[in-house]
């Protein structure tokens, strides 16, 4: 039986060095996540289409359970998710929470994944 030679590890540095800009950051990649999370649920896509379909480009969180056919507090959290990821603000007016999409947050989002 012929043994092959035993190859030493390449000692050329310059192959591992970092071809452009550095990496996603922790804290970067964390809130980016948190955006993709938010739109990766239906529900919430939904909401976003409504609130910005909506007069004024808002609604109230009154007026969201029932295209939805969903309970308030599902809607609720939904909302909280979307707010969480910077994409819509929320407005407490007397009993009700009103919501519209942050100015220029779907813009930025859609830029996200070109930017990585």
């Amino acid at each position: 039986m012929k043994l092959l030679p035993v190859l030493e590890p390449a000692t050329d540095e310059s192959c591992c060095t970092p071809a452009g800009p550095p990496a996603l950051g922790p804290e970067e990649a964390q809130q980016r996540a948190l955006v993709f999370k938010a739109l990766a649920d239906p529900n919430r896509l939904r909401l976003l289409s409504i609130v910005k379909a909506g007069e004024s480009g808002e609604a109230c969180v009154c007026d969201l359970t029932e295209p939805l056919d969903l309970g308030q507090p599902t809607v609720s959290h939904h909302l909280k998710v979307l707010v969480e990821a910077g994409l819509l603000h929320r407005e407490k007016r007397g009993t009700w929470a009103y919501y519209s999409l942050v100015p220029g947050a779907l813009e930025q989002t859609a830029g996200l994944l070109a930017t990585l």
